[in-house]
């Protein structure tokens, strides 16, 4: 696996060697190439986030910062190891995702948001694509403009969910990559009650 573009291009990453799954490079690539100039500048937010890539190809792309989260400690010393070797900074947060994504409402936002949740269900027995598109906390994280890019399986349903618009939706082979806006008027909505109250 290697960073595709940018100042970091051509830098092999390493990847944990257990627990993850990470992006192939051809997925990555359609990512980056539907993302395209929006990347430069941006403050980037990199959940579940293994070894990196997303948030690390970001960076070399031109983000202008990136925050990386992500449970396992093993992964982390990867995340930070692969940082180095691009000669890039981000900040590395070892937390549960959720725990991380609650305590950061209203501290700040983030023009994307990727996350590579993993395939297999949580310990209460959701799937992790369910329990992040129907979390009213994430979205909250996203600047108005921004995006959500989330990778899950194909066969696996998307929820129903009254926080996210799909803006686009991709199949490669084994990866379903779909990118999301928020609905605003929800929080708005949210917002002008928790006033009232």
């Amino acid at each position: 696996m290697r960073v595709i573009a940018g100042s970091a291009g051509g830098i092999r990453l390493a990847v944990p060697k257990r627990g993850v799954r990470p992006t192939m490079d051809r997925v990555k690539a359609a990512i980056f190439s539907s993302l395209g100039d929006a990347v430069i500048g941006t403050r980037v937010l990199d959940l579940f986030a293994g070894s990196g890539a997303l948030g690390i190809e970001a960076l070399s792309r031109g983000a202008s910062s990136a925050v990386f989260v992500e449970k396992d400690r093993q992964s982390i010393a990867v995340i930070e190891n692969n940082l180095a070797r691009a000669n890039l900074k981000g900040r590395v947060r070892q937390e549960d995702i959720f725990a991380f994504v609650r305590r950061s409402v209203g501290k700040e936002t983030f023009q994307i948001i990727f996350a590579d949740p993993p395939y297999e269900k949580t310990e209460s027995g959701e799937r992790y694509t369910e329990k992040l598109l129907t979390n009213d906390a994430l979205p909250q994280l996203l600047d108005a403009h921004g995006l959500l890019v989330l990778e899950k399986r194909p066969a696996e349903r998307t929820p129903a969910t009254k926080f996210w618009n799909i803006a686009r939706a991709r199949k490669y082979g084994a990866t379903e990559v779909l990118f999301f806006s928020a609905v605003r008027e929800e929080f708005t909505r949210r917002g002008e009650q928790s006033a009232i109250e």
